[in-house]
């Protein structure tokens, strides 16, 4: 059985993404045109442009046209995971980089968010957090000293939900979360390796246990270039 001319075109047109003919952002040309190109009717090319939407090539947007799709990581803020957990699950190898460990006295933010006292202290801990020596995201992290005594460098060098659950036994009910959409200073810019005029995520949260006490209050800043916030809203009664 002869492959249907539709498919050919898909094909042809994946061909043209992978070697860079047609680069990620950029919009395909216009239906006339591959018409005229390939000889084939709209209904042809529109059920192959369709196919490759479908595989996540190609990416439709009302009143603007068809694009190559961006391949940024989909965050579902919906999920409560660590960067680790979210990277395997993709099949890819993280890197969780210690830039700065310390114990220190916390600002007056810091104290509301983890609920402690005055004269509490906390870890703060600035991660670059990279895959295949890119780095996708830069996270500060505070951690009440008393929760975690014996929390070292070596330690947040892996998965810090890792660390909590299975070597401290305790259950992580739930995070907080605020997304803001800013420009980098120089040291995010530096170890984001974005420019200062780039757009970037930042995400505050705060994570409770099961008994609602917080253990940890994080300012995480992800690269809008390699990632994507999504989530799923539905209607009352659905």
């Amino acid at each position: 059985m002869s492959t249907p001319l539709y498919r050919k075109i898909a094909g042809q047109l994946k061909e043209d993404i992978t070697n860079g003919t047609l680069r990620v952002g950029e919009a395909i040309p216009t239906e006339a045109h591959l018409s005229n190109l390939y000889k084939a009717s709209r209904v042809t090319i529109r059920q192959a442009i369709q196919t490759l939407v479908e595989e996540g090539l190609l990416e439709k947007v009302q009143g603007s046209g068809t694009y190559v799709s961006e391949k940024k990581i989909e965050h579902n803020i919906f999920e409560l995971q660590s960067f680790t957990e979210e990277m395997k699950r993709l099949n890819k190898t993280p890197v969780n980089r210690v830039i700065d460990f310390q114990l220190k006295d916390p600002s007056d933010q810091v104290k509301r968010m983890l609920q402690i006292s005055e004269d509490e202290k906390v870890f703060y801990v600035r991660r670059q957090r990279l895959v295949d020596d890119v780095p996708y995201v830069l996270e500060d992290t505070y951690l009440p000293v008393s929760m975690f005594p014996n929390l070292s460098y070596q330690i947040m060098s892996g998965s810090k939900y890792d660390y909590i659950e299975k070597e401290k036994g305790m259950k992580i009910k739930e995070s907080f979360q605020e997304i803001i959409p800013i420009l980098p200073d120089e040291d995010i810019s530096k170890f984001l390796e974005v420019d200062l005029n780039s757009p970037i995520l930042k995400v505050q949260l705060y994570s409770i246990f099961q008994d609602s006490s917080v253990f940890e209050y994080s300012e995480i800043y992800f690269k809008s270039d390699e990632y994507k916030f999504t989530l799923r809203a539905s209607r009352p009664g659905n």
